[in-house]
């Protein structure tokens, strides 16, 4: 087998080995630059909005751990992001934006419960006041 220093050689390019290092050198660091993750924005500012909405929509009055973890793992993925770990930074912002939509699915849920509550309340007052009403014109 014929080495391709050997060739570069035996074809009379003297520069050539260093020409050859050069490129491979130059394409390594290209290729590494290339890898690096760029810093989750999009990530960021969902969990950001999602959070944000929570707090318009009173969710803390209903899910308040849920909000707060949320806001934790916002602030972890910030710090991550500052670290230059965007894949943690990524993760924890998904995560917290998450956290956000559930805080604000169980506030909704609970919001339901009680307007739930609310109606049978009313419906079994209805029903005592025609049970009532019927009871009397007997």
């Amino acid at each position: 087998m014929i080495d391709t220093m050997q060739l570069f050689k035996a074809r009379g390019h003297p520069g050539a080995s260093l020409r050859l290092v050069t490129a491979t050198a130059g394409l390594l660091m290209l290729a590494a630059c290339a890898s690096t993750p760029q810093p989750p924005t999009a990530q960021l500012q969902a969990a950001e909005l999602a959070i944000a909405d929570a707090e318009r929509a009173r969710v803390a009055d209903y899910a308040s751990a849920e909000l707060s973890e949320a806001r934790d793992k916002l602030r972890a993925a910030h710090s991550a992001a500052q670290q230059e770990n965007m894949v943690l930074a990524q993760r924890l912002a998904e995560q917290s934006r998450v956290d956000a939509e559930l805080a604000s699915a169980r506030a909704e849920a609970a919001r339901a419960g009680v307007v739930n509550d609310e109606m049978r309340n009313s419906i079994d007052t209805l029903k005592q006041e025609m049970q009532r009403n019927t009871g009397d014109k007997q």
